[in-house]
């Protein structure tokens, strides 16, 4: 019989606030002892053990996901310059080519800007941070990780002589080209907090000066450029505060102006048109309006507001040109472009809006270089449709489909069907659900049975996130598929602590009001449930660092709900890594969840971080759980869940011998796992085999 490792026990104690706070498993942040690779690839070989009898259906899994996917296929080519740009994938091939052809003459061939297959040869991990081609086109600047730690190596290649210059750096976050081409600008890190606390100022071939510091832990800083490329913008941000200063690009060895100073919990974003910055700020708008300032005038008391902020519709982004800008709202959560002529006097007018088919999608901007254009580029996808490009004509209205992604495999749209349910919580609040499934049999004749009243025997699956603001997309997932065409039906709840409604409802599940993120998760499950989307029992849930602390909250206060949980780099040990200010990210995530050095906060986050509640599952029955960590994460450290299952096994020892608890350990990959393409896709299919044999699917 494969029995599980039982991990050591070496009791700690933490006395903080009167309360104490017990730990027999912080030994595993020794990373690289041999006690804690012994013990994570003791894991490993458990979990493939158990997950043996699987293979097939793994191998079936992948497989079909990949007949899914068009493996030779080529991007929507884009101008930028003298230039076009495109990617091109290759059968066989892990990694994406980036590819660049003349703009003249028009039957130029493509060639190789960048191959990331050949970066990989001899790397376990390899990811592409940032690239950018210098302004004269012969010189392109990009960052790599081969670890997965997401710690970024600079080079600069020159592109007339394919040679590498000397000129690089380590730790490097964002990059941005002065206009003379030979000046470059770029971001680091600190080196324990991972912090991004620096700008550099490089010449080529000279030694890079450091121009700015940020001492506030709270902060980042980051470096970009207007649309117009009239100016160099250095950022410092937190999760609710920031400030922006601004270089005329043609002048890079200048001093940075400030627009505005920083505000407590107020956000500005700033673009540039025919000497006004054009500001989006939550300034007395909570859910942001658009605001312009006078290049020679830019504290707050000379913003002028040009598009007020509306109540229910949250103004996400904008996208400034010469003559329109394009603006993203959400309307009830769900995206909306809205375009804008700007009259003689530069103010917006004449509003138009980009509306979409499916009752759940995601539509954004895509790449739009040239800020003189009549042409706006966006994409769009659904939980049903695949991802597409178009051409938007502003002049007049029309929507041209350059490409949509072609889904091979014996795909047929027509056999799927999407949802936007909303239901009320406990509180009355609001929240909206998406769905996605097979659409069932027609009834037979004489039934009077609902259509989606077939699916309450159906495995029901559950997504959530529910942190930072940020709104779960609602794309289109030839991994999605295989599920799917086996009768599960998959939804995705856009709970509080997201960004769907805006800052309201990502405030409303943060902080103090966390627990209104789990709350809402476990209603919506009993909501589809009651609603005849799913058997209940047969429920399946799944979500990834913040949304792997979703997974362990709602697992510690509903286990009976669920049948079978898949927890990806879950931030569990809330409070063990909140109180370690040396970790990466820590400090600068006391917005999002508070501080727990003060004893409100500490009392608070206690009552939900997973690691800290388990001794409440004693006892009871529990879904089976897969966790899934790598051992280089910089987001969420290894350790947190290993030490999670390492606990939650030694509590629940000889329980249940039927729901497995297994970890799986990625010793060569970071936060996102696997980089190469084939290497995510089997990642997937183990994944989906561990659900679909909870939930009673075994058949290859």
């Amino acid at each position: 019989m494969n029995k599980p490792p039982v991990a050591l026990r070496e009791p700690t104690t933490t006395f903080l606030h009167e309360a104490e706070l017990h730990d027999d498993y912080a030994w595993l942040r020794r990373k690289g002892t041999p006690d804690v690779t012994a013990y994570l690839e003791a894991e490993n070989a458990y979990a493939a053990a158990d997950m043996a009898a699987t293979e097939p259906l793994q191998q079936t899994l992948y497989d079909e996901i990949l007949s899914h996917i068009k493996e030779d296929d080529t991007s929507v080519p884009y101008r930028d310059g003298d230039w076009i740009y495109s990617t091109r994938t290759e059968k066989g091939r892990q990694y994406v080519t980036y590819l660049r052809r003349p703009a003249e003459p028009a039957d130029a061939q493509d060639a190789v800007l960048l191959d990331v297959n050949r970066l990989a040869e001899g790397e376990a991990f390899m990811a592409i941070g940032d690239l950018s081609v210098s302004p004269d086109g012969r010189k392109l600047a990009y960052t790599t990780d081969n670890t997965g730690f997401r710690q970024y190596t600079l080079h600069v290649l020159d592109l007339d002589t394919r040679e590498l210059l000397p000129d690089t750096a380590e730790r490097v976050g964002s990059l941005v080209w002065a206009a003379d081409s030979a000046t470059l600008l770029y971001a680091t890190e600190d080196e324990q907090t991972k912090r991004n606390d620096r700008v550099f100022r490089l010449r080529l071939g000279a030694e890079a000066e450091q121009i700015f510091s940020e001492s506030d832990e709270r902060f980042n800083v980051g470096v970009g450029r207007t649309s117009d490329r009239q100016y160099l913008l250095l950022e410092v941000g937190s999760h609710t505060t920031n400030e922006t200063r601004f270089l005329k690009a043609s002048e890079p060895t200048g001093e940075f102006d400030l627009i505005s100073k920083r505000a407590d919990d107020e956000e500005y974003h700033v673009d540039h048109r025919d000497g006004f910055f054009y500001i989006r700020t939550n300034h007395k708008a909570e859910q942001f309006r658009l605001m312009r300032t006078p290049v020679s005038r830019t504290a707050r008391w000379h913003w002028t507001e040009i598009l007020p902020t509306i109540a229910d519709a949250p103004l996400e982004d904008f996208d400034l040109f010469q003559n329109f800008v394009m603006t993203s709202y959400r309307e009830r959560g769900l995206p909306v472009l809205r375009v804008f002529d700007f009259d003689a006097d530069g103010l917006p007018a004449a509003p138009r809006d980009i509306r979409f088919p499916d009752p759940a999608y995601a539509a954004h901007g895509s790449v739009n270089r040239d800020f003189n254009t009549t042409v706006y580029r966006y994409a769009y996808q659904s939980l049903v449709r695949p991802a597409s490009v178009f051409d938007y004509d502003v002049r007049t209205g029309a929507s041209t489909l350059l490409k949509q992604q072609e889904v091979p495999g014996d795909f047929d749209p027509e056999r799927y069907t999407s949802q936007r349910l909303w239901f009320k919580a406990g509180d009355g609040t609001e929240v909206p659900v998406s769905l996605v499934y097979r659409k069932p049999e027609p009834p037979t004749e004489g039934s009077d049975a609902a259509p989606t009243r077939q699916l309450a025997s159906h495995p029901l699956y559950v997504y959530g996130y529910g942190s930072y603001g940020y709104a779960l997309p609602l794309g289109f997932s030839a991994a999605r598929l295989p599920l799917l065409d086996r009768g599960v039906v998959i939804a995705y709840a856009h709970i509080r602590g997201g960004g769907e409604l805006g800052d309201p409802w990502h405030d409303a599940g943060k902080m103090m009001f966390k627990r209104n993120t789990f709350t809402d998760f476990i209603e919506a499950t009993e909501f589809l449930l009651r609603e005849g989307f799913g058997n209940p029992a047969r429920v399946a849930i799944e979500g990834g660092s913040a949304g792997g602390l979703l997974m362990g909250a709602v697992t510690n206060l509903r286990p009976d709900l669920f049948r079978a949980v898949l927890s990806h780099v879950p931030f569990v040990d809330v409070l063990n890594t909140m109180l370690d200010a040396s970790l990466p990210l820590t400090v600068g995530e006391y917005e999002e969840w508070g501080n727990p050095n003060q004893a409100e906060a500490f009392d608070y986050m206690r009552s939900y971080s997973p690691y800290d509640n388990l001794e409440a599952l004693t006892g009871k029955l529990l879904p089976a759980i897969l966790v899934k960590t790598s051992l280089n994460d910089s987001q969420v450290m290894y350790w947190e869940p290993a030490k999670y299952v390492a606990k939650l096994r030694a509590l629940t020892a000889g329980q249940q011998s039927d729901r497995p608890l297994l970890l799986h350990t990625n010793m060569d990959a970071g936060h996102g796992g696997a980089s190469g393409r084939y290497d995510y896709i089997k990642e997937i299919a183990f994944d989906h085999a561990f659900l679909l044999r909870e939930l009673g699917i075994v058949t290859v």
